[in-house]
């Protein structure tokens, strides 16, 4: 695609996330097992409860932009 300003611009698709990179992340909050969730690009830590965002993809595991899990 091209943009407004003739640069070309990728389509924005799923970037999912490595299993390779999946084992070497953990929780920030816990220091726990993250689980990606590729439906809603997020890494989930069951054990603090929070999901993580994954933007293009690159995990984000800052506990500010986690959202809170429900029950």
């Amino acid at each position: 695609a091209v943009s407004e300003n003739g640069d070309v611009t990728r389509p924005k698709a799923d970037f999912p996330v490595s299993p390779k990179l999946l084992e070497s992340l953990v929780c920030p909050a816990t220091g726990g097992r993250l689980e990606y969730d590729p439906a809603r690009r997020e890494l989930i830590s069951r054990t603090a409860r929070l999901a993580y965002p994954v933007r293009e993809g690159i995990p984000v595991l800052l506990i500010d932009e986690a959202r809170r899990l429900e029950d």
